[in-house]
């Protein structure tokens, strides 16, 4: 697990110390190329001063709200680049770009510009992948399936396992067994295959350690 991403699977359903100054578990990523890293933040609405600071994400402060009020709907992410893509990292249950991509001009795929998300959907489950390939487009698959478009990242999805058998191409009967004993391991293959597909290396030190930089964005 030292290679990769695979860890950030492994670790989708642990809990977060309270001593924890980074994420461990329940991490969802997004990775973009065809731009700069400070431009995919700012689509994302990071703060341009705030970007400008590189704070690491163990020193961001996190507005909180008056006694009796909500606090800011604002999620603290952390990013960092690998090869020719970007990063975003966020445990607060669901990457903002797959909740913004349909409705926030900034986030939506353009041409030339390819972004890769595994959320994890807490609150609106299941899990999802979704590609944005470059040409405009977004497709999506639930956990355990692949995107449809015979891409290379469903050719990366399959040979880490991460497509899993399903209705109505199976019986029932083997889809339930199979889930039931491989299930277990279906956050480790897909972003097995997401770090396969992306060459994509993410320290889980660093992580850990909250050490990489970090900006508040807006949950959408």
């Amino acid at each position: 697990m030292s290679h990769g991403i695979a860890w950030i699977g492994a670790h989708s359903t642990a809990d977060k110390s309270a001593a924890q100054p980074g994420m461990l578990g329940g991490i969802s990523l997004t990775c973009a190329r065809g731009l700069d890293a400070d431009e995919f933040l700012i689509a994302l609405g990071a703060d341009l001063d705030e970007l400008a600071a590189r704070i690491p994400y163990k020193g961001l402060a996190v507005p909180v709200g008056p006694p009796g009020k909500p606090s800011p709907r604002v999620a603290p992410v952390m990013y960092g680049t690998c090869g020719n893509w970007v990063y975003v990292l966020e445990d607060w249950g669901m990457a903002t770009w797959a909740t913004g991509y349909q409705k926030v001009k900034s986030m939506r795929p353009y041409p030339d510009e390819e972004i890769v998300c595994a959320t994890m959907n807490w609150w609106s489950p299941p899990s999802l992948v979704i590609h944005a390939p470059g040409d405009g487009h977004a497709w999506q698959a639930d956990f355990g399936q692949d995107t449809g478009q015979s891409s290379a990242l469903d050719t990366a999805l399959r040979a880490a396992g991460a497509v899993f058998p399903s209705l109505p191409d199976d019986d029932e009967a083997e889809v339930v067994a199979y889930h039931e004993e491989h299930g277990g391991r279906l956050s480790t293959a897909v972003f097995t295959a997401i770090g396969n597909y992306c060459d994509l290396f993410i320290d889980p030190a660093a992580v850990q350690a909250g050490d990489l930089p970090s900006v508040l964005i807006p949950m959408v």
